[in-house]
């Protein structure tokens, strides 16, 4: 099988700029053909990456590294979406939602099992809210439902409206113009709004506004079913896994500013939405989307083997 690519158009003044990664539907596996393999969802999984992710950069280096061919192995059809690097959650969103509406008309199919990382957990979760016929089940890796301490401190420590902040916004949009480049895209950026977006304040309002899923008490569980759509998360906890990684040692200061456990970017208990599948992995918050090279703890789960059981947990639930 091969994996086929779509992109159209550019999103500028409400054009959509639609970067899809396709696999598994040009022909089904032998395995599928036979009754259904291991990864065979009823619906397409839409993977969806966080801040400053991509969908690949030169049509090589993937976000999810190597994520999308353990899942069509046996059966799934994939698909990776592109949205703004650094932007709000819900112009992201808005840009996911448009995909995944092209998705279903490429495909046939009545849904989707949306499955977002980091920042893109909240952009599953906008569409569920806005779109939620389109939805069969909304997933959360290492996701900040609850805001990233490290976001706080740095909105407490950037002053509004300052040189900061303007210097900040300046290097952090540049660098997303950069990866869209990279990856043929070409994205808004809005990197202030993107930190707003990912602060305790930010997620409050956000939440407030959509609440599927979410637990009732601090570091519990949510609801696995809302209006039809099955809530599931996992996350690691875990800054440093590899010695060799180089983003170790940045995930590793990071987690400084943060006062419960965490993969580095995100707190353990930030992470949980709908049924928590687990939230102690011996994984960092790259770890879970098997960066940088696959990298990973020696004694920790293979990301890649998540994503797979994750899928076939779906497909039983007839997703």
């Amino acid at each position: 099988m091969k994996l086929l690519r779509f992109r159209q158009g550019c999103r500028q003044g409400g054009r959509l700029l639609l970067a899809l990664t396709l696999v598994g539907v040009a022909a089904a596996p032998a395995t599928a053909a036979a009754g259904g393999g291991y990864t065979q969802t009823k619906y397409p999984i839409v993977l969806c990456h966080g801040m400053a992710g991509f969908d690949d950069l030169f049509g090589i280096y993937e976000y999810f590294s190597g994520i999308p061919q353990a899942l069509k192995k046996d059966g799934a059809t994939v698909f990776v979406t592109e949205v703004p690097q650094f932007n709000a959650t819900e112009a992201r969103g808005e840009a996911l939602l448009a995909q995944v509406e092209e998705i279903l008309a490429i495909t046939g199919a009545q849904k989707v099992n949306l499955i977002g990382h980091s920042h893109g957990g909240l952009d599953v979760r906008y569409v569920a809210s806005v779109a939620p016929q389109l939805v069969a089940s909304v997933t959360t890796v290492g996701s900040p439902h609850q805001g990233a301490e490290l976001a706080d401190f740095l909105r407490s420590n950037v002053k509004e409206g300052g040189f900061t902040e303007a210097v900040l916004g300046l290097f952090a949009n540049s660098l997303g113009k950069l990866l869209a480049l990279l990856s043929g895209a070409n994205n808004p950026q809005d990197a202030i709004a993107a930190l707003g977006a990912l602060s305790s304040e930010g997620a409050a309002l956000f939440n407030s506004q959509h609440p599927a899923g979410l637990p009732d008490k601090w570091c519990g569980e949510g609801a696995k079913v809302v209006d039809g759509i099955h809530y599931y998360s996992w996350t690691g906890e875990r800054s440093l896994t590899n010695i060799l990684d180089p983003s170790d040692a940045l995930l590793g200061l990071a987690s400084i500013v943060y006062d419960e456990d965490n993969d580095g970017l995100v707190g353990q208990c930030s992470a949980h939405l709908g049924a928590v599948i687990r939230d102690d992995y011996r994984l960092n918050h790259l770890d879970e989307v098997n960066q940088a090279f696959g990298l990973v703890h020696l004694f920790g789960p293979d990301p890649k083997s998540l994503f797979r059981i994750h899928a076939n947990r779906l497909k039983n639930e007839g997703m």
